[in-house]
């Protein structure tokens, strides 16, 4: 009994600081806003109520609400279909928004369907992308990053994720020279120049990419010399545009002769014939792939698919995250009717969410994941995922001691997930919402300093550890 107490007391201490004066928060700039909530998982035990009810971008964190709705919606063996079908002289290849189909996915179907002896198409080819209506890109998604991969469109005709692969090289006299693999159908020109460091910091040039519907991207700016090449990720403008091109190309490579033409839509209704299908992974394979690697368009294509299944139309951003909040409310009780959401994966500016709800959405999951099977897909601090090499996650006590999913976006720096007892279970729940993060730029020959963000995030993961490893060992003790 007398460790119960004393256990009780450091509680109690931790507690205090929490409600008054949360020394850690002093690691930040002025100018800040925080929210944090750690609470005892059996118990509801609180070690903070800072800022719970106040509205804050959630930014990746909301993938979390996104793969419960996910989970509570859709059946186990969900998967993505993509459609090979023939209609009259025409064929028709039916997308579903799989965000992870590739352009061997869809060589193999064609395939297919050249071996049964299918190889010429007397009519058209129809890319049909009734599935999914609307914005490919949800209100409030920042307009410098729409060129560059995490920000690729949310679309029905989605094609090797709606991403290219290319690199920059800098060269003699202060040129450059952009590659691009030559199979992808995009144009890519550069302008910028290659410095000295000292000439790219007097300058205060840096490197810049515009895009242009047409899927051409101008890289301007600077680089600074490098013997290596600089790898980019270009975001496709156009899937639509850009998957014609790739079914030319692969319709090229398989000898399949088309008379018609390429086409977006689908034709008049007649009667179908299926010539092949291609399937995605299982929801719970996507689900660990969206919230391990944080991957915005699984998380925007499983919101619009959520959309279309929950209300029976296509899917889009405004039914999307009507869906996922009629059906969290549905099933959980949790009502977040007020809170602003316009998207699946976070990324846009306009989403606000409460530590308050997160906490609570964590809580249902917790007590249902026998049945949910969603913990086990977070990453892991310092072991997996985006939290394998975050600075404040790599030392002990925190290494392996929690489990959670990030959350960044300009200005915002956010954490929700577990903290685990001594035998490896979630025994806390915590959220970390900080926005209005702007520290002080480092000035030219300063030496690099530890960022106040990964200060604090140190010194709360930390409190977080003691306080589950705390509450393990007043459950062992009594």
């Amino acid at each position: 009994m007398q460790l119960t107490h004393i256990l009780s007391f450091i509680c109690l201490l931790f507690y205090s600081a929490f409600s008054w004066a949360y020394a850690p928060l002093n690691a930040l700039p002025e100018g800040n806003r925080a929210s944090l909530l750690v609470e005892n998982l059996d118990s509801k035990t609180l070690l903070s109520t800072q800022n719970n009810d106040q509205y804050f971008p959630p930014a990746s964190t909301l993938k979390v609400v996104t793969a419960l709705a996910a989970k509570l919606e859709l059946s186990p063996d969900f998967s993505f279909e993509t459609r090979l079908e023939q209609s009259g002289k025409n064929w028709v290849i039916r997308f579903s928004g799989d965000p992870t189909l590739s352009t061997n996915d869809l060589k193999k179907m064609l395939s297919s369907a050249r071996d049964k002896g299918l190889n010429k198409i007397n009519g058209d080819i129809w890319l049909d992308n009734s599935t999914f209506t609307g914005y490919n890109r949800a209100i409030g998604w920042p307009w410098d990053i729409l060129g560059v991969c995490y920000s690729a469109p949310s679309t029905a005709i989605t094609l090797d994720g709606n991403c290219v692969h290319a690199s920059i090289y800098t060269q003699k006299e202060g040129k450059t020279r952009v590659y691009v693999p030559e199979h992808f159908p995009i144009y890519a020109s550069t302008q910028v120049k290659s410095v000295t460091k000292s000439e790219q910091e007097s300058s205060q040039c840096g490197l810049e990419l515009i895009s242009s519907p047409d899927n051409h991207y101008q890289l301007n700016g600077c680089l600074v010399e490098r013997k290596k090449p600089l790898p980019l990720k270009f975001a496709v403008q156009d899937p639509e545009l850009y998957t014609q091109r790739m079914v030319h190309s692969v319709l090229r490579q398989l000898g399949i002769k088309l008379q018609g033409k390429i086409r977006i839509g689908s034709p008049s209704h007649g009667n179908t014939k299926l010539l092949a299908s291609h399937h995605s992974e299982p929801l719970n394979v996507l689900l660990e792939d969206m919230l391990k690697r944080s991957d915005n368009l699984i998380a925007d294509n499983l919101a619009k698919t959520l959309g279309r299944t929950f209300f029976h139309q296509p899917g889009s951003f405004n039914n999307g995250t009507a869906a996922i909040k009629q059906i969290i409310f549905a099933h959980t009780g949790i009502n977040l009717e007020a809170l602003p959401l316009v998207d699946g994966s976070g990324l846009s500016r306009n989403n606000r969410f409460s530590s308050k709800a997160m906490a609570d959405i964590l809580h249902y999951i917790w007590r249902n994941d026998d049945k949910l099977n969603l913990i086990a897909l977070l990453p892991v601090a310092g072991e997996s995922g985006t939290l394998k090499y975050r600075q404040s996650m790599r030392k002990e006590p925190v290494v392996g001691t929690i489990i959670g999913k990030s959350g960044s976006l300009y200005g915002s720096y956010n954490m929700a997930g577990y903290g685990l007892d001594a035998s490896g279970k979630p025994n806390s729940v915590f959220v970390q919402f900080v926005t209005d993060y702007f520290p002080p730029k480092r000035k030219a020959g300063e030496k690099p300093t530890v960022a106040p963000i990964t200060k604090f995030e140190t010194l709360f993961y930390n409190d977080v550890v003691k306080f589950s490893q705390a509450a393990s060992q007043k459950h062992l003790g009594q």
